[in-house]
């Protein structure tokens, strides 16, 4: 099979699947696809471990004796069977499958830390129940998962490619490229230079003497740098973590507290909350393994998202309310010429992680910022692939599909910025006090952490669609959205009263001359609705070039 345009930017090895055991699980290339995998993978639980007890109040006990367990289970189902999948595809094809990356959700980490475990602590100052409250959220947001995965292979043959690969890439350019550079470039002595090694190695497609992975050998550079600069005293000494702590923390089931809770109107509050994070988590593994198939490897639509629904509901009755997800990035992986290995590697790596205690030592002996480049990379190839496995045509599509990711990257940073700076200043109140030019509420239309990637998806598919002049299939996308606008779903929200800011789901709300709302949305896309079926009725003469 020839290489795809995204696959071009590095030497794969496309030779026969391999014949040995050992060969066909996994390959040198493996070790590059771990530490990408793996280093994704513990900046979540870094979130875990940093924001639980500020936010939500939870003690040690709690995030590293039963969510962190919780999260190894979840992750070990998720990958092991994400591997098996990859090599059931290499040996039916007969030849190399990259496996489906598998981790964490960050936009549902976020979301659940600050918009259910916050929220619920600091009204009832119980953290056990926090805890159990983001739980409940968390099995029923698996099960939306599992019921949606039925329909998904009929999402993704209604939605243009350019919808699903260009809402990624607006992630890829924006929360993953920008927020990394800025950090290596933070710490330049020890960043900068593992960073260069990165790209000139998968870029210049270098094959390194005794055939070392460009990934392993950016790492260990960068941690030898870093240990000689700290014993020149240039760097300060990493702190010292005391080994108390450390000990087997073995995964405890927690199912009979779980169903108690399912009546409990305090959960069913955050509905808004979690019914929509978990369509999304579906949405975005659907954009995952169209970005796969782009790249040569195409998975089974339906079994792919079931999985990741089971592994959702598992990790949540051994304690971890965090969805895991396919993630985004199969293509870099596959660049770099992982196959299913890193996969099994990450399981472990993360495994021992967490059922240990051991996370602070590995921070210790490896700073965080001597991996960035190789994250670093996978952002740029998703990006790159966006454009290069769309019709040529379609690359108006995917540049209007990058505006979503920008506009809630800034706010992430507006927001971020607002907790450190200015503790106590509301949303509402910057939505009143900021510069016009700024159009604050704009951003927060557009850019919200819970719908951005829907909005995306929306201008992607109508921009894609009228660009093929399939003016019916335009207006539909447009009654789609709608119908999510009047319902909240996308673009309208409400000021919170702990001074952020929330979806408006399913609130009326009339037409405002100076906040945006739902409902003005709406009239808006049900406006371009009627004149593109205007169009397919009267089929208006297309403009010769």
């Amino acid at each position: 099979m020839p290489l795809s345009k995204a696959e071009s930017f590095m030497p794969t090895s496309e030779e026969p699947a391999p014949k040995s055991f050992l060969q066909a699980w996994f390959v040198p290339n493996d070790i590059d696809g771990f530490f990408g995998l793996f280093i994704d993978n513990l900046c979540q639980l870094i979130v875990v471990v940093g924001l639980c007890p500020p936010i939500a109040g939870l003690p040690e006990t709690i995030v590293v004796g039963r969510i962190l367990p919780g999260i190894a289970v979840s992750l070990v189902a998720g990958n092991l069977f994400y591997a098996w999948q990859a090599h059931r595809l290499a040996q039916r094809t007969g030849r190399p499958v990259t496996a489906l990356p598998f981790g964490v959700n960050t936009v549902s980490l976020f979301a659940f830390i600050f918009f259910i475990m916050g929220p619920v602590y600091h009204e009832t100052h119980d953290a056990d129940l926090a805890w159990k409250v983001s739980l409940v959220a968390g099995l029923l947001g698996g099960v939306v998962e599992i019921a949606t995965s039925f329909v998904g292979g009929w999402i993704r043959r209604h939605t243009p490619r350019a919808a699903l690969l260009s809402a990624l890439a607006g992630v890829g350019i924006t929360f993953i490229s920008m927020g990394f550079i800025f950090r290596i470039f933070a710490f330049p002595l020890i960043a900068v230079f593992p960073a260069l090694l990165v790209l000139i190695g998968y870029a210049g497609r270098v094959r390194w003497p005794f055939g070392l992975p460009t990934g392993f050998i950016a790492v260990v550079v960068g941690t030898l740098l870093a240990w000689l600069l700290r014993g020149f005293q240039i760097m300060p000494l990493p702190e010292w973590h005391n080994t108390d702590h450390l000990s087997f923390y073995f995964p405890i089931p927690i199912v009979g507290e779980i169903f108690a809770l399912l009546t409990n109107a305090q959960v069913w509050q955050f509905a808004p909350i979690f019914i929509p994070m978990a369509v999304l988590n579906v949405i975005g593994s659907m954009q995952n393994l169209e970005s796969a198939e782009a790249a040569g490897d195409k998975f089974d639509t339906r079994s792919s998202l079931l999985a990741n629904g089971l592994s959702a509901v598992v990790g949540v009755f051994f304690g971890n309310p965090f969805a895991p997800t396919i993630y985004i990035g199969h293509p870099g992986w596959k660049a770099m010429g992982a196959r299913v290995g890193y996969s099994v590697l990450n399981a472990v790596a993360i495994t021992l992680i967490c059922l240990t205690g051991a996370m602070p030592f590995v921070l210790w002996f490896m700073p965080i910022e001597v991996t960035l480049g190789i994250l670093l990379w996978i952002g740029l190839i998703i990006t790159a692939q966006a454009f290069q496995e769309t019709p040529k045509a379609h690359a108006p599509a995917v540049a209007i599909g990058f505006i979503p990711s920008l506009a809630a990257w800034a706010v992430l940073l507006i927001q971020t910025t607002l907790e450190k700076a200015a503790p106590g200043y509301t949303f509402e109140k910057a939505a009143t006090d900021f510069p016009q030019e700024i159009f604050f509420t704009g951003m927060l239309s557009l850019g919200q952490q819970q719908s951005f990637l829907l909005i995306s998806i929306f201008f992607s598919a109508i921009v894609a669609n009228v660009i093929d002049r399939r003016w019916r299939a335009a207006a539909l996308w447009c009654l789609v959205a709608a119908l999510c606008s009047a319902c909240g779903i996308i673009h309208g929200f409400v000021f919170t009263p702990d001074g952020g800011y929330a979806p408006a789901l399913f609130i009326a709300s009339s037409l405002s001359a100076t906040t945006p709302t739902g409902m003005d949305f709406a009239l808006v896309y049900a406006l371009a609705a009627a004149l593109l079926f205007t169009m397919h009725v009267l089929k208006p003469r297309e403009i010769k070039h």
